[in-house]
């Protein structure tokens, strides 16, 4: 339980650079203090408890803005960031290591009962006001953009937007590869944006510069490459032989 403890606070240092110490987390983020409520009302629920379960939901909506029925499945590693108005249904699952913004809704389309809410793979992140709706299944490694409204399934590694969700296609499967590469290399990972293509201005402002930085960098390793063949021809090529022959005519006389 202290290792789950541990590493939920972790998660937050690693996903929010406005986390500053330990005891602010612990004392500050709501996401964390719903996370840790309802896996106290999710073993509650398992015990058929149901009545104190539920009113512990209850009590964390009301300390936290964030709603989230016992009887959700929730793994790892799951961070909600600022996290007002989260909602997510009794048959929701979510895989290691997701994120969801505040506005998010994994919400049912019918009244029947039975499995009618969204399953999220591992690490898959929701932006802010996003709804997913329906027992759909949202691939490993996806990303809905926010404000999307998803209602179909999501292929693996897919980043949806818009209303209704559609998956982003990169034009040049190639051209996205290198920018992934270099973005991995800076280390840029703001809102996971290297696993897929949002179509927004600032998106593709930083895609001209991480293509414009792969050029850069294959100059340099041109350059680097010349030079060092340059240094080893230098080192290891023959050396001029001295003439056999005095200067003067084509007989060797002056």
């Amino acid at each position: 339980m202290f290792q789950r403890l541990r590493e939920d606070i972790r998660i937050v240092f690693d996903r929010d650079p406005a986390a500053r110490t330990t005891i602010e987390v612990i004392l500050a983020y709501p996401g964390l203090h719903a996370v840790w409520i309802h896996r106290m009302g999710h073993g509650l629920w398992r015990w058929k408890l149901k009545l104190l379960a539920r009113l512990l939901s209850q009590l964390a909506r009301w300390m936290t803005g964030i709603e989230i029925h016992p009887g959700a499945r929730i793994g790892r590693r799951f961070f909600i960031d600022h996290g007002m108005g989260v909602v997510i249904g009794e048959t929701a699952e979510i895989g290691d290591d997701c994120t969801l913004y505040h506005g998010v809704t994994l919400g049912g389309t019918t009244w029947l009962k039975g499995k009618r809410h969204p399953t999220l793979g591992n690490n898959v992140v929701v932006g802010a006001g996003a709804k997913i709706l329906g027992p759909i299944v949202i691939g490993e490694n996806a990303r809905v953009g926010s404000n999307s409204v998803v209602v179909k399934d999501v292929p693996e590694g897919a980043t949806v937007v818009g209303i209704p969700g559609r998956v982003v296609t990169p034009r040049d499967e190639t051209g996205s590869q290198r920018r992934r590469a270099m973005a991995e290399k800076i280390g840029f990972d703001a809102y996971g944006q290297h696993h897929g293509q949002l179509p927004d201005p600032v998106t593709q402002a930083l895609d001209l510069i991480l293509e414009h930085l792969h050029g850069v960098d294959d100059r340099l390793e041109h350059l680097e490459h010349d030079q060092n063949s340059a240094k080893s021809a230098e080192k290891s090529g023959p050396q001029q032989s001295l003439p056999l022959t005095p200067p003067g005519d084509k007989h060797g006389t002056r």
